[in-house]
């Protein structure tokens, strides 16, 4: 166990990054309608901004993940913070969609670097029995960022343009690098070898799966160039996904994905309720966010403010969660939190109306969606990693990570094919962008809009659903005594120490 006498002013110092990717996430949602303006371009373009981000992000998680345990996930988070900190600039400055969606990608590449040391330090220098506490500070961050992020990005983008959305990181990157430099210890490293060809093979399927998958109703699910069409892409993607699972299982060295890791069930089934949980936060934004600023003519800090009760139970319940799951088994709240998650979207859909004079009931189900985001990360995370061993805590939290963020890319790439596909049901095209109507769209298009966006939220209230099947099957945990082991000896170790003060 990485002895750490102050573990506490060292995760503060951890997620004051976390904070900042987060908040870059939210900050983009609600800026996106603008971003549509000022480079004149479309639905689907500008969710490539997203996407782009997301995939960068998600692909390089597995390797980055064990490069902490290499080379420290100290040294590892301060390269990523550098990398999406000035990739953060190099965004504001964009003034094409093509140079922001490149820029994206590099903001991407630097949270993949920073995010899975977070969780592995939490892992590895927490116990299993207090780490639930940890989680729910993790997801507390969390909850604050959805708070913060729309609301100042509205300011920054009412105020002073899109480009401020990023701009904004700099300054935040800087103190968190100087934060993390003093407070972060360096743990114990742990030799590996890395999977080149395991990088190649899941870098590649997931690009051609995503890239199919959004691009599809852009070709009518048809040819692209010649003989290549968008379903071919695809299959290809899923073709090579299984080539990378099959290399992993056979790769007789060090495979990039540990699949002796899923040998544990609630390490599997976290997994697989991460990836609902991702899948479904990531679809849920865009449809209100659209709806909110095209169809009631909200300004974007507008639109942030009807998801401040969100923020705000998400926030404030999270540590309380993160309590309770040290308590008492964490299927209970998760199950609770994903059924109430569904219950929120559906509420939402049946509710959304182009009548700006009932905005303000959307609170209502903004509030139960908080409350059930808070009951959400904690449970799960911990249940992930309780039973990690100290070696792998790098390793398993980058598939964990990995498996959150390939949920949100592929809920990023779905909610823009069915928004462009309800668009096109109820008479309208999704390359109709908030310029060509002066940021709003006109009264005889609203309606259609609006139902094509209450539509589109059915899809992540289908996927929390499956989420809550998935956790009911979590196992209560098991005591951990290679922890317990490890805390007497340090116990002893301390008590040996202070009689030979004493005795001195």
């Amino acid at each position: 166990m990485d002895k750490v006498t102050r573990p506490w002013p060292a995760l503060w110092a951890l997620v004051i990054g976390f904070f900042m990717i987060l908040i870059d996430t939210t900050i983009v949602s609600v800026a996106n309608p603008k971003i549509m303006e000022g480079l004149h371009t479309d639905i689907n373009s500008v969710i490539w901004v997203t996407s782009a981000y997301l995939l960068a992000y998600a692909v390089p998680l597995l390797v980055t993940g064990r490069l902490g345990d290499r080379f420290g996930p100290k040294n590892l988070y301060l390269i990523g913070l550098v990398v999406f900190t000035l990739s953060s600039a190099w965004c504001g400055f964009s003034g094409t969609i093509e140079m922001l969606i490149v820029a994206r990608v590099f903001q991407g590449l630097g949270a993949a670097l920073m995010t899975p040391q977070t969780m592995a330090v939490i892992t590895r220098i927490f116990p299993p029995q207090h780490r639930g506490q940890a989680m729910g500070l993790w997801g507390a961050v969390a909850g604050v960022a959805t708070l913060v992020g729309p609301v100042l990005g509205g300011v920054l983008v009412d105020g002073l343009g899109w480009e401020w959305i990023f701009f904004i990181n700099v300054p935040v990157g800087v103190v968190a690098f100087v934060m993390a430099w003093r407070l972060v210890p360096k743990l114990q490293t742990h030799p590996h070898r890395f999977d080149i060809l395991g990088v190649i093979l899941s870098a590649l399927g997931m690009f051609l799966v995503v890239f199919g998958i959004q691009e599809g109703e852009k070709y009518n699910w048809g040819e692209i160039v010649g003989p290549i069409s968008v379903w071919s892409l695809i299959i290809a993607g899923i073709v090579v996904l299984i080539a990378f699972v099959i290399w992993q299982a056979v790769n007789k060295g060090e495979p990039l994905l540990p699949l002796k890791l899923f040998r544990d069930r609630n390490f599997s089934l976290a997994n697989a309720a991460i990836t609902t949980v991702g899948f479904t936060v990531t679809c849920m934004s865009l449809p209100l966010v659209f709806f909110f600023q095209l169809v009631l003519g909200f300004s974007p800090t507008g639109s942030a403010l009807m998801l401040i009760p969100m923020a705000v139970f998400s926030g404030g319940l999270a540590p309380v969660v993160g309590k309770l799951v040290d308590k008492i088994n964490p299927r209970y709240i998760a199950f609770f939190g994903l059924v109430l998650f569904a219950i929120s979207l559906y509420w939402y859909s049946i509710w959304l109306s182009p009548n700006p004079d009932l905005a303000w009931r959307l609170l209502i189900p903004s509030g139960v969606l908080g409350i059930a985001m808070s009951c959400v990360w904690s449970p799960i995370s911990t249940t992930a990693t309780y039973n990690l061993p100290q070696s792998q805590a790098g390793a398993g939290a980058g598939v964990y990570n990995t498996t959150r963020q390939v949920g949100s890319v592929l809920g990023s790439a779905s909610i823009a094919v069915l928004i462009e596909a309800r668009l096109a049901a109820n008479g309208l095209h999704s390359s109709a962008s908030g310029a060509e109507f002066g940021g709003s769209l006109p009264a005889p298009l609203q309606a259609g809009f609006t139902d094509a966006m209450a539509q589109a939220m059915l899809l992540p209230a289908a996927i929390a659903l499956v989420g809550a099947v998935i956790v009911i099957f979590f196992e209560r945990h098991r005591k951990n005594d290679a922890w317990d082991h490890a805390l007497t000896e340090q116990g002893a170790r301390k008590a040996a120490d202070a009689a030979s003060e004493v005795a001195g």
